[in-house]
């Protein structure tokens, strides 16, 4: 008897020994819900509940406003901020998704959003990162753990509408991103499962019994629930206070959770794929569509705008101005906001919608972005009667394109000739059209500086050749990669997709009921799909030169005219389309006509996007796999298929800038890329698609309606070898960061390069002007991990290695002088792939001329 007592004891002690812990805080912004009252509420409570934690995700602006609306709420709230109950854990300047932006976008995030908190709050640390909603992107360990963070948090338990990471693992796990960079992590359990009856919640929402009881049997000794509250809520503690919380639970910060409750430690490592990112969002609505071109293009301006500020700077000591750069990124980070995202249609202040705001955010990035361009080039020497021009390369490799300068017209009358920097003559083609003159030539550009042309007057005259051939229905457009056959009387489909280089291999599968370049879709108030094979096709020739062949289809799907360019241009492996769909009304498509009353419902009709409007890729290629880039990342599938209706089945299908099917021995892939993030899909039986458009009832009940044109861009490209021997990474960066050309009087034919990674695999993913010094940010996206000799020329003091903080990891880091660059010298990096870097050239100088 006396042994059955002490064993009863000893287990009763066991379960009273087990602790719930539950996360609270708020999460919101001036742009996405913080009402001035919030901040006095947030102080009186704090002071009113002492058992009570606070965890902060607040955008950055917000401040601002409250220092100047309420300022002694503000001065309240500066005593109590650093206490160890409240901490903030995502000071990113507008709480962007992070999967859907650019790698180099996440870190100006959290660079400028720190900034900006730490003017009102100098001493708050960051230690953890835990988000509200599905803020998630797989390279974030490497991200964090590079501005100083320790730990992270993979849950998002009260906020799941726009999605949610997969279900693994127990207590804490390493989360390992691509690099191999770990940090220590409560991850979304294996055993939590979604909440009964809801779209946008699991069970650790408010640390139900069920939840608890779930993660003591699963062995989880110290479970811990999680809510965000929206900061326009009037709610204290989440679960209670005093002796009526709910289930026993322990309020604790999330810093508090890592360092004094858990183990702190875990031999689990999870090698975190950006599929395990489970998101979904209205892709292909007309909304969605438009806002992820014009983020795509601003951020491609911004960082364009800041490498060529440096080539001007390092030549002739031209100098931005600092502010206009960062109101350039402020508006393009506010653009990224994920309620810019998942709420397009909300008003802002009352007065417009999110959607229509973005437009001027991002129109005033890209204005800002040319401006700056503009006057940088202009910097260097005269414009006024151009004898010159300078190509300017902004990556870090070396590119031979062929560029398109537009002259003045009474210069292109004359049908100038080229003469490259050994002022050798080479060929080029003056093309006189309603757009004005353009000239073509191919330029060779260094990495990361210029290469500089002379014109003079041409005394010959070239001979005209047809590259467009035309038999029937069938319009063949031919130039050094490629043949192909366009199919007139099928809506204007690539009947047939031949890659010379790659011993003629066709690409086209012919036993597809489906067809290169057609549009499917469908329309479900017709009850039926429909397909642009339906309606023969008007195909003219807009550009027919050797340096590039356009021809534009004109043909209809349903009744709607659509408008499609295909371009094939001399030595560049992608073939590009620019697609206009002409809407006469608000066509619904999609699976089938959604409720909108049915938000509640799992099941949805914008899910499947088999049924949206999809441009089509049928490819002669055996099991395939699927590879994809995400931010600082490129991804290979693990999924049969991208296909689920339902909100508890969400699949990664995302396509950031591309996707790409390698046949399975390797030998061949194809490429497909984007101008803007949206979906794709793609299975055993239903081949590569790019979501064009869905129209219908999407999340809460909106009508997502058609009332503009479709205009997207898009490009393919075949090629032999996997993603990375054939340089897809490179050919996208490319696309996104066009060489730029200026017009000069009398600058002389020199050639330049000021930085080139060209052998190495590593990508520029940002260059900027700091002060005197330089900072040049590295990523090893295709090159292996042994190390790799980057040049550079021009006149510095010493280089640092640094953190995105900007403190010092390695000073005077070893430089060697370059036997390939005059005065120029080398310094040699590791990383592994996928892996980041980031150098401060310090004390740098005008380039000797």
């Amino acid at each position: 008897m006396k042994k059955f007592l002490l064993l009863f004891l000893s287990l009763s002690t066991a379960v009273l020994a087990q602790h719930v812990y539950f996360a609270d805080g708020y999460h919101g912004g001036i742009y996405g819900h913080y009402p001035l009252w919030k901040t006095k509420f947030i102080v009186d409570k704090f002071y009113e509940h002492p058992e009570w934690r606070i965890g902060l995700e607040i955008e950055a602006e917000t401040w601002d406003t409250v220092k100047m609306r309420t300022p002694e709420d503000y001065a309240a709230l500066q005593k109590i901020i650093t206490d160890k109950r409240i901490e903030m854990t995502n000071p990113t300047y507008a709480q962007p998704y992070c999967y859907n932006t650019s790698g180099e976008s996440l870190i100006r995030q959290f660079a400028y959003g720190l900034r900006k908190t730490r003017a009102h709050f100098p001493d708050l640390p960051f230690k953890c990162y835990a988000v509200e909603e599905p803020c998630f992107t797989s390279c974030l360990p490497q991200i964090l753990k590079l501005f100083g963070v320790r730990y992270a948090v993979l849950k998002n338990p009260d906020t799941c509408w726009g999605g949610y990471t997969s279900a693994y693992g127990g207590e804490l796990v390493n989360w390992v991103g691509p690099d191999g960079t770990s940090i220590l992590t409560v991850p979304r359990y294996a055993c939590e499962a979604f909440e009964d009856n809801s779209t946008w919640q699991t069970k650790a929402w408010n640390n139900s019994k069920s939840f608890i009881d779930a993660a003591f049997n699963d062995g989880i000794k110290n479970p811990i629930g999680m809510c965000y509250q929206d900061a326009g809520w009037k709610n204290g503690p989440w679960l209670g206070h005093g002796d009526s919380i709910k289930n026993g639970s322990q309020y604790v910060t999330w810093t508090e959770y890592f360092e004094n409750v858990s183990a702190g430690k875990t031999d689990d490592d999870w090698h975190f794929s950006q599929e395990d990112v489970l998101v979904s969002l209205m892709w292909g609505s007309q909304a969605l569509q438009r806002i992820g071109r014009q983020v795509r293009k601003a951020e491609n301006d911004i960082v364009s705008a800041e490498k060529m500020s440096v080539i001007s700077f390092l030549e002739n000591g031209f100098r931005p101005r600092q502010e206009a750069i960062d109101e350039g990124w402020r508006t393009l980070m506010m653009a990224q906001h994920h309620d810019s995202w998942i709420v397009p249609y909300n008003r802002l202040f009352r007065q417009i919608t999110w959607a229509q705001q973005i437009e001027r955010w991002t129109d005033n990035t890209s204005d800002i972005a040319d401006k700056i361009i503009r006057d940088a080039i202009q910097s260097v020497a005269s414009v006024d009667n151009p004898k010159y021009i300078r190509i300017y390369n902004t990556s870090g490799v070396s590119r031979k394109e062929v560029v398109c300068v537009a002259l003045e017209r009474g210069t292109g009358e004359k049908k100038p000739d080229v003469y490259n920097a050994n002022n050798k003559k080479i060929p080029s083609w003056t093309h006189i059209g309603d757009d004005g003159v353009q000239l073509f030539f191919q330029a060779d550009v260094k990495p990361f500086g210029y290469t500089t042309y002379r014109l003079a007057e041409s005394k010959t005259r070239r001979k005209e050749e047809k590259r467009v051939q035309v038999k029937g229905d069938e319009w063949t457009i031919e130039n050094d990669n490629y043949k192909i056959v366009l199919d007139a009387s099928k809506g204007g489909v690539i009947r047939s997709l031949i890659a010379k280089k790659e011993a003629n291999r066709e690409y086209a599968d012919r036993n597809s009921p489906y067809s290169i370049g057609e549009l499917r879709g469908h329309f479900y108030d017709e009850g039926q799909f429909r397909s642009s094979t339906e309606t023969p096709a008007n195909i003219t020739v807009i550009e027919d030169h050797p340096f590039r062949t356009s021809v534009k289809i004109e043909g209809k799907i349903a009744s709607h005219p659509f408008t499609q360019i295909i371009s094939i241009t001399q030595g560049q492996k992608r073939i590009d389309f620019d697609l206009t769909i002409d809407w006469k009304d608000n066509p619904c498509i999609g699976e089938y006509k959604q409720s909108n009353d049915n938000w509640r419902e799992n099941r949805r009709g914008f899910y499947d996007d088999r049924f949206k409007l999809n441009v089509l890729f049928p490819v002669q290629l055996t099991s395939p796999k699927l590879f994809k880039n995400a931010p600082f990342d490129v991804c290979e599938s693990r999924n049969d298929n991208t296909f689920f209706n339902a909100w508890d089945q969400i699949k990664h299908n995302i396509i950031l800038n591309w996707v790409d099917l390698l046949q399975n021995d390797g030998t061949c892939g194809f490429a497909l890329l984007s101008d803007h993030t949206t979906s794709y899909s793609f299975g055993d039986d239903f081949p590569l698609g790019l979501t064009a458009q869905y129209a219908g009832i999407g999340l809460w009940g909106v009508d997502y309606k058609i009332t503009q044109p479709l205009k997207m861009k898009f490009a393919i490209l075949p090629h032999s070898g996997k993603w990375d021997e054939a340089d897809i990474s490179a050919e996208s960066n490319h696309w996104n960061e066009p060489l730029l050309y200026a017009l000069y009087e009398d600058i002389g034919q020199k050639e330049k390069s000021l930085i080139d990674a060209t052998a190495s695999g590593y990508e520029l993913s940002a260059v900027l002007i700091d002060g005197n010094d330089i900072i040049v940010r590295l990523f090893n996206a295709d090159g292996d991990a042994s190390p790799q000799k980057i040049a550079f020329n021009f006149p510095l003091l010493s280089v640092d290695e640094i953190d995105l903080n900007g403190d010092v990891i390695t000073e005077n880091v070893e430089t060697k002088p370059a036997a390939s660059v005059k005065d120029g010298k080398t310094m040699t990096v590791s990383m592994p792939r996928f892996g980041l870097k980031t150098f401060r050239f310090k004390g740098t100088s005008i380039n000797p001329k």
